[in-house]
């Protein structure tokens, strides 16, 4: 079982991957899934996570809950299972049953105006969790990653691995390419989606112009490159597409930019059934990624995946209950960016924190000695 700790208004918390995972789609876990508003002067804290299908959601779900139940608030917690109607009645129902406060991490990040202005007629701040809720005024704040500078170290990563940057970011000089690349983006409707692509776009772009780097299916823009719902499966089939139309002529494919772990697992997939890897005419290409999940995690210990994204999500857990112990006191949270998030109606107020990327040499410094995942866990590749 995966232990997370994490520090929450003074208390420590033990949390539970498994404890979250028994109720299907809709469902939150235990009380909390669909208590109403505490009618004994306790304030209840209403919690929108997108999906139960992807772990880093079901921790970060778990990590909100128990920070706000140590700090003294009832939760309803409800994962949509990646369906808008589904998030959009759940939120519908949390207003409705009276809640204080509201933490929605979004399935689409344009689809919930009407929850949002519901929620402002009766008075509720609405807290987005790292994706931004756009086309309303009525998102009070944001806790997020630094989301451009996550897409600059996927894209260093990627050039890290073949071998034209040194870990340090510095050029390396050992290789001059040119190498064949390909780039897979997240969900257009993630506003996430987009800041991760300019930030890997921005950093390959100077490799690309000298021709180190090239994007040999010519698909350059987010809206080819993009992956409807970070589905794996998704991911899988447009690399076999891929591989099918640009790389039948016997070129090798050198690197996959990859913006989410899931997505990786999906674009190795396709290339082990190529022939890509250990023993085959082709090495497998570097192939990058995101969230530090355990069997993407395993993946980079054993030499199969080159990177990945380590987000802590008990600091972002943190910080969402400790703006939302701000709101419900009455006072404003604390911001330390307020000009970047522009949801096209207004400039969220946002609190952003750091990431790391995470190689094979780093996984017991920054993952196993931090407590986020065991050494057991990690040879295993299960949680």
């Amino acid at each position: 079982m995966k232990s997370l700790k994490i520090v929450a208004l003074g208390a420590a918390l033990a949390l539970s991957l498994a404890a979250c995972a028994g109720d299907g789609a809709g469902g939150g876990s235990g009380e909390s899934s669909g208590a109403p508003a505490a009618d004994d002067g306790t304030k209840t804290v209403g919690v929108a996570m997108p999906t139960q299908t992807s772990e880093r959601w079901i921790a970060d779900g778990k990590a909100v809950e128990d920070g706000l139940k140590a700090a003294g608030y009832e939760v309803n917690l409800q994962f949509g299972n990646d369906d808008i109607p589904t998030q959009q009645q759940q939120i519908d129902q949390m207003i409705t049953k009276g809640v204080d406060l509201l933490i929605v991490a979004s399935i689409d990040g344009t689809a919930l105006a009407n929850q949002l202005d519901a929620a402002a007629e009766k008075g509720i701040p609405v807290i987005a969790y790292d994706r931004l809720i756009n086309g309303t005024k009525n998102v009070d704040f944001y806790v997020t990653f630094d989301n451009y500078n996550v897409g600059v170290q996927q894209a260093t990563s990627l050039l890290v691995g073949l071998g034209l940057l040194a870990e340090d970011g510095k050029a390396a000089g050992a290789e001059s390419g040119p190498f064949n690349v390909e780039l897979f983006a997240g969900s257009l409707d993630d506003n996430n989606a987009h800041f991760f692509w300019k930030g890997a776009i921005d950093t390959l772009k100077p490799f690309m112009d000298d021709g180190k780097i090239v994007v040999k299916s010519g698909q350059t823009d987010i809206e080819k490159a993009a992956t409807l719902r970070w589905l794996q499966e998704t991911a899988q089939k447009r690399m076999e597409d891929l591989l099918t139309s640009t790389y039948s002529d016997g070129s090798k494919l050198d690197g996959v930019l990859s913006p989410y772990d899931g997505i990786s697992r999906g674009i190795i997939t396709a290339l082990q059934n190529a022939g890509y890897g250990p023993g085959q005419d082709a090495g497998l290409p570097i192939v990058t990624g995101q969230d530090a999940e355990i069997a993407s995690v395993k993946l980079i210990n054993d030499g199969v995946q080159f990177s990945t994204i380590f987000k802590d999500t008990r600091k972002l857990a943190t910080q969402a209950v400790t703006a939302a112990e701000s709101y419900l006191k009455g006072e404003e949270p604390e911001a330390n960016d307020t000009e970047t998030y522009d949801n096209k109606v207004k400039i969220v107020p946002s609190y952003l924190l750091e990431s790391d990327i995470v190689y094979a040499n780093n996984i017991k410094s920054l993952l196993v000695d931090s407590g986020y995942w065991t050494d057991a866990q990690v040879a295993s590749g299960q949680a």
